[in-house]
């Protein structure tokens, strides 16, 4: 009876210690203006799903806003952000890397350097008729 009462008290501390080494996990958005597409967006998750510590990348370009999962214990968000300024892209204060954003398309460029995407053409109107 004391085996059987003595493994039931160690499987049981074991239990909570297991359960006191749980990793914080926080979410964050930071802004990312400059990402304008889809393959902005593929560009910046593929990036970033190589970091340790980063577990969800959801970049919404419509928005210009990147939310990350990620531990505490293994990465940081000036980490993230940086990581993201190295793949070619501002993010909140960090300005992207020069070198990486000059490899970027000339679509994924800002509009001031003579990128952006595209404006759609609409079709020329007729004069009204009177």
């Amino acid at each position: 009876m004391k085996k059987l009462l003595f493994t039931l008290f160690a499987v049981l501390g074991l239990a909570v210690v297991s359960q006191a080494q749980t990793k914080p996990v926080l979410a964050a958005t930071i802004k990312t203006p400059n990402a304008l597409c889809e393959s902005c967006k593929t560009r910046i998750e593929t990036y970033l799903k190589r970091y340790d510590g980063i577990l969800e990348i959801n970049v919404n370009y419509r928005k210009g806003e990147t939310r990350v999962k990620y531990v505490t214990d293994r990465t940081d968000i000036e980490q993230i952000k940086t990581a993201i300024a190295n793949c070619g892209y501002d993010a909140d204060d960090v300005p992207a890397a020069e070198d990486a954003y000059n490899r970027l398309p000339k679509s994924c460029k800002k509009n001031s350097d003579g990128g952006g995407h595209p404006k759609p053409k609409t079709p020329p109107t007729a004069p009204p008729q009177q």
